[in-house]
This record gives C-alpha cells, sequence and structure tokens, in this order.
C-alpha cells in the first residue's frame, strides 16, 4: 500500500481534481488513538487495490487538524476519527469511522453508482 501523505490545503484542492480521473481515499488517522491505529493496520494489511484503482492519501489528524476541518466543511461530512472518505467526481461517496473501516466496504463504496 502506497500511503500519500496529505499535509496542505492545497493538496485538498488537488484530490478533488484528481478524483475526477481516478477515486481518492483519505484516510484520517490520529497517532495518538489506538482504534485508529488498528483500522490503519486492518486496512494496511487487506489493501489488495492496484495504484491504477484508486489513490490512499494519509492525513496525521494531529499535525493537521486545520486540513481535517476543512475536509469536515468541504464535503460535509461529521468530523470523526480514524475516519476514510472515498472521494469520486469531486464529492464524497463514502465515509466510515472506527472499526467500520474495511476495504470490503471501501470497495463496495467504488463500485456504487453514485
Amino acid at each position: 500500500m502506497n500511503w500519500i501523505p496529505l499535509d496542505s490545503l492545497d493538496q485538498l484542492n488537488k484530490i478533488i481534481e484528481r478524483s475526477n480521473e481516478i477515486p481518492c481515499a483519505i484516510f484520517k488517522h490520529s497517532t495518538r488513538c489506538s482504534i485508529s491505529s488498528m483500522a490503519k493496520l486492518r486496512l494496511e494489511g487487506d489493501w489488495d487495490f492496484s495504484n491504477n484503482d484508486i489513490e490512499a492519501y494519509y492525513l496525521d489528524l494531529i499535525a493537521h487538524r486545520d486540513i481535517s476541518n476543512q475536509i469536515a466543511e468541504t464535503f460535509s461530512v461529521h468530523h470523526e476519527s480514524p475516519q476514510i472518505l472515498l472521494i469520486k467526481n469531486g464529492a464524497c461517496t463514502y465515509d466510515s469511522s472506527h472499526l467500520d473501516i474495511t476495504v470490503d466496504e471501501l470497495k463496495e463504496g467504488l463500485t456504487a453508482k453514485w
């Protein structure tokens, strides 16, 4: 799995644009939370997407709370941690949090018509 660090507000706009070409997942991770660490490890262990299927972005919430706040506002989703959002065609088409974060659920979000 190749995480792409999300560390600037400008990059968030680029992800929105990029999602018109390829779906993008944003994983919001709290480095101080054991549940967040478990969700991240589960994602990494089960990840079987190719780089052509989806791009995976990693947001360190502790270091970049401003970006997390902007994500919540931009996509009209309630902030949670950990949380994963699927961005397709500039919109959040799926989000999940805590132990509901799974590769299988993400796959369903990818195949759903939106």
